[in-house]
């Protein structure tokens, strides 16, 4: 499982649930995707994250890294 973020909220206009990638909002319209559930909409976050990083590296792009949070 990758290191990035990923936001999954609920559209009330759409009524489904939309996944939205920090670290890709300067590369990527967002939202990316959405699922009819949390499983899904992560399930296809996840797929979206590992689609765009091995197009990035098979195009040698720039490759942004993943947020971290860290506990003080």
């Amino acid at each position: 499982m990758s290191q990035y973020s990923m936001i999954v909220q609920w559209s009330l206009e759409d009524q489904l649930y939309l996944v939205t990638i920090p670290e890709f909002a300067d590369l990527v319209v967002m939202p990316c995707t959405h699922g009819a559930t949390r499983e899904e909409a992560i399930r296809k976050g996840e797929e979206v994250i590992d689609m765009y990083l091995e197009v990035w590296q098979m195009e040698d792009q720039h490759i942004p890294k993943p947020n971290t949070l860290q506990m003080v």
